[in-house]
């Protein structure tokens, strides 16, 4: 485990980040987590209580699709995956973000 501290995610970056995971296909509650956590290298974390709202969310806004699946323990899981309306929108949001991340590198370096 890395020695960098969980952070506290911004608001508005929980979309981004599950739509991010999916886009390596389709994965069940858990997993869109613990992908979350991997890619960040340890430092973001996703509880249960922020996850499935943002799902449904996603899902209401046609963003995502579930289909009911087994695990591999032989539990009904549901799978969630990306629809082409949210591979739109992780393009969108990756190219604000970029754009926001950069305007803030520049104020925090500005001497």
């Amino acid at each position: 485990m890395s020695s960098e501290p969980n952070v506290e995610l911004l608001q508005g970056t929980l979309d981004l980040l599950i739509l991010k995971a999916l886009a390596l296909g389709p994965l069940h509650g858990w997993a869109i987590a613990k992908r979350i956590q991997q890619m960040s290298r340890d430092v973001l974390t996703v509880n249960q209580g922020s996850l499935y709202p943002a799902l449904y969310r996603l899902q209401d806004r046609g963003m995502i699709a579930s289909e009911p699946g087994v695990s591999p323990e032989g539990r009904k899981i549901t799978l969630y995956k990306q629809t082409a309306a949210g591979k739109k929108q992780l393009a969108d949001r990756i190219q604000t973000w970029e754009t926001f991340a950069t305007a803030m590198r520049n104020v925090i370096r500005y001497a």
